[in-house]
């Protein structure tokens, strides 16, 4: 084989961020990552998703950790790797759309700490949701020679959704100024051939990189892989072997031996993965022997093809349609998410079109009649604040739930004022660093909580040295 023919496939590992995020609601500690880092920045991975998603709400709000402080320490750790995150356009980590001055900010502060790639995605594939953070992330590779704005399309079903949507939606990404491109599969609705035929039309009408992220929930992820390494796609996120499969994406090792041998081997050394998945298989058998990995999410679940609805959708579906004694409903809510997706303009499912969609079915079914009770998100979707659509909304459906309302045309933020200063004022008692404003902007109740939890914890530490010192030892 000549050096002209080679074309390592090159890997985004996922077993620090969504591969946990997937399958253990994200409750893997940073004290338990640490360990493993050295043999991990070994691997020689294009990068190593580790920050973002739904990290930084878990790190504050179920492991009383500062998230600001676990991105500073993998950056240690990790010398030779870059590091990645997940960022959602203008609501950043957060649910809401944020003024331009917090999405800079918080790209800033994240470039700052320790990330190299940001993965920017919008829950409506909106581009002008996107455009702040790309520039904010452009201006920072300027000033301090780091940052990787990567835009992530989310990959749906749908009339709107053709090849030419999504190779015309790459070039516009180009456009915009971005590195590179994903396609986010968060559902696992991307079938191998399909995989192939996208990932063509995508390079014939973009010079950028495209990388591939996809989910195992409908069991077909790693021969989708194989069929897009091989129409040309740059890059493919896997997981390490003990958090792979189900409902977190195709395993490291697995697409490693694939690709051996041929044009697309990446050169990784199976002892070192096998030494690194020996490190994470005890605590994934502590997950399960405690509940919190759920043997549900390790299997395949072809629903996802039938109605296009990811994993944690439809968990959150069942949990909903049980505390209303309405179980035997699910079916019924199962058939009535295309039609309100149809109804809100067909926009992808993803966090958080997918949370609203979901829950307006919910109502929907339970109520016996469509939109009889809207939630206050699905009013804001039919108003334009998360965005456009591609298909058009139902005129009926915005008449029977906003009627005689202005809709946007455009985007959200414009309408917003600039909020560091009036978050900064807010939270000055509790702010230790500049990092703790732009936690308490995302996560304002939570955050408040950590700041006070972790000012106890302080408050404990100072006494304990007092005493030391004044020649009292705790018992």
């Amino acid at each position: 084989m000549s050096d002209i023919e080679k074309k390592p496939i090159k890997i985004t590992e996922t077993i620090l961020r969504d591969a946990h995020q997937s399958l253990i609601a994200t409750r893997m500690p940073t004290e338990f990552m640490l360990p493993i880092v050295d043999k991990m920045d070994k691997v020689g991975y294009h990068s190593v998703e580790c920050w973002g998603g739904a990290t930084f709400d878990a790190s504050l709000r179920f492991l009383k950790e500062d998230p600001w402080d676990r991105l500073r320490r993998l950056r240690d750790g990790f010398k030779n790797t870059k590091l990645q995150m997940l960022f959602r356009g203008q609501n950043i980590l957060g649910y809401r759309p944020y003024a331009d001055d917090v999405v800079d900010a918080f790209v800033q502060k994240s470039i700052a700490n320790g990330i190299d790639i940001i993965r920017i995605f919008d829950c409506l594939n909106y581009l002008p949701n996107l455009q702040e953070a790309v520039n904010a992330t452009n201006r920072m590779k300027k000033q301090e020679g780091r940052g990787h704005a990567q835009v992530a399309l989310s990959y749906t079903l749908g009339d709107a959704y053709t090849l030419e949507y999504w190779a015309d939606t790459a070039k516009k990404i180009e456009e915009m100024g971005a590195d590179s491109i994903c396609i986010k599969d968060m559902a696992g609705l991307l079938v191998p051939y399909k995989a192939s035929e996208l990932i063509k039309a995508m390079k014939e009408n973009t010079k950028l990189p495209i990388q591939l992220h996809t989910h195992y929930t409908s069991g077909v992820a790693g021969m989708t892989y194989l069929k897009a390494v091989e129409a040309g796609v740059d890059v493919i996120d896997t997981a390490m072997s003990p958090f792979a499969m189900g409902t977190s994406q195709p395993a490291t090792e697995v697409m490693v031996e694939t690709f051996k041998g041929t044009p697309y081997d990446t050169g990784f050394d199976q002892n070192l993965l096998a030494e690194i998945a020996d490190y994470f298989r005890p605590y994934r058998d502590e997950c399960l022997k405690t509940g919190l990995l759920n043997p549900r999410v390790m299997g395949v679940d072809i629903k996802t093809l039938l109605y296009q609805v990811p994993g944690g959708m439809l968990s959150n579906m069942v949990s909903q349609l049980k505390e209303q004694n309405a179980e035997d409903k699910y079916y019924d809510v199962l058939k009535e998410i295309p039609q309100v997706r149809k109804d809100l303009g067909e926009p992808p499912l993803v966090t958080p079109s997918s949370q609203i969609v979901g829950t307006q079915a919910v109502f929907n079914v339970l109520m016996g009649e469509r939109y009889k009770m809207a939630t206050k998100e699905t009013k804001a979707v039919l108003r334009g604040e998360y965005g456009q659509t591609v298909k058009p909304m139902s005129q009926e459906i915005i008449d029977k739930v906003i009627p005689g309302e202005t809709r946007l045309t455009g985007r959200f933020a414009d309408t917003l004022p600039s909020e560091m200063d009036k978050l900064e004022s807010e939270m000055k008692e509790w702010k230790q660093q500049d990092e703790d404003v732009l936690s308490y902007a995302l996560f304002p109740q939570v955050a408040t909580d950590f700041f006070k939890y972790r000012q106890a914890q302080q408050d404990k530490v100072d006494m304990t040295q007092a005493d030391t010192k004044n020649g009292a030892y705790p018992v």
